[in-house]
């Protein structure tokens, strides 16, 4: 590919104190960035430790792109009290907040531990926003905003993820190798950021050891969520937590009139009723005006420029 030829050689690191716009202005540059020991160790330890459970009870992968000796652990909020303080974990939302600010609100996509095991080879390249039946979606307009943080140490060896430093700004349906590729490499309670238009896949494992990461994941709230929240947290659980984390998992309406319950009741009225507001504009602004700036064919762009 001849894209190939200009991307980086490596990814970008960030201190652990880089603001969000810092750290959005690199996704959207790159594709990707590595913010470095946003956690200590011992705070991903804790994480583990509670989830041992079910990730002991987790069964690998049925194909090859899911991994045939990976386990993918997913319902982290209902699972996992600790899980629910790194999706809220301030750094994250502040990049979630810039990166996807062009739409009205983002919410939470996916929650899951994916532990790569030994002798695993290396995943399909891809993108995540392919999960959206493969809709093109116009260059620049980014509708995910990704994380892994490191479980363990991410190494060349035991399956770092491999990501395309620049291939956000490549055509679509493209393909690659695992040589086309580089590892993001970090230590245990860094942060790989990664946009859902960036091509990547996980490495292969050639160590003897399961590499774990915690892959938490969000998206613009007109999109539908890769796994489904509402179910995946009992409303008995639901209803214990926070008002801020339940409205990122989807108690809110997505933009003016997306997501209302039956007689235009906001979401959140159905596990909070003493937040009850009525009508479209409860908590998603009023009607937007429409905009011709995004996703114009060249033919329709033309003609608005003519008007």
């Amino acid at each position: 590919m001849s894209d190939l030829a200009s991307h980086p050689a490596s990814l970008r690191h960030l201190p652990s104190t880089a603001l969000g716009e810092e750290i959005a202005a690199e996704m959207s540059e790159s594709g990707a960035v590595i913010v470095d020991s946003v956690v200590a160790p011992a705070a991903i330890d804790a994480l583990m430790a509670e989830l041992e459970p079910w990730l002991r009870a987790t069964t690998t992968g049925p194909d090859e792109f899911s991994g045939k000796r990976t386990r993918r652990t997913g319902g982290l909020i209902a699972r996992s009290p600790l899980a629910r303080e790194f999706v809220m974990n301030p750094t994250v939302l502040a990049a979630c907040a810039k990166f996807l600010g062009h739409a009205t609100s983002y919410q939470l996509h996916l929650t899951q531990v994916i532990a790569i095991g030994a002798g695993e080879p290396a995943q399909t390249i891809h993108r995540d926003q392919w999960a959206f039946d493969f809709f093109p979606f116009p260059k620049g307009y980014d509708v995910q905003c990704n994380t892994i943080w490191a479980m363990t140490d991410f190494t060349e060896e035991n399956g770092a993820t491999r990501v395309i430093p620049g291939s956000n700004r490549f055509d679509d349906r493209l393909r690659f190798e695992e040589k086309d590729t580089i590892p993001a490499e970090m230590s245990k309670g860094s942060i790989l950021f990664y946009s859902g238009s960036v091509y990547h896949g996980g490495g292969a494992n050639r160590s003897d050891a399961t590499r774990y990461g915690l892959n938490i994941t969000y998206n613009v709230s007109w999109l539908r969520q890769e796994e489904n929240q509402y179910l995946a947290t009992p409303i008995e659980i639901a209803r214990t937590l926070p008002v801020e984390l339940l409205r990122l998992m989807g108690y809110r309406l997505g933009a003016y009139a997306l997501g209302y319950v039956d007689d235009l009741r906001d979401p959140i009225e159905i596990v909070r009723p003493d937040l009850k507001r009525t009508g479209f504009s409860a908590n998603a602004g009023a009607p937007p005006k429409p905009r011709s700036d995004i996703g114009l064919t060249s033919s329709r762009a033309e003609r608005k420029r003519r008007e």
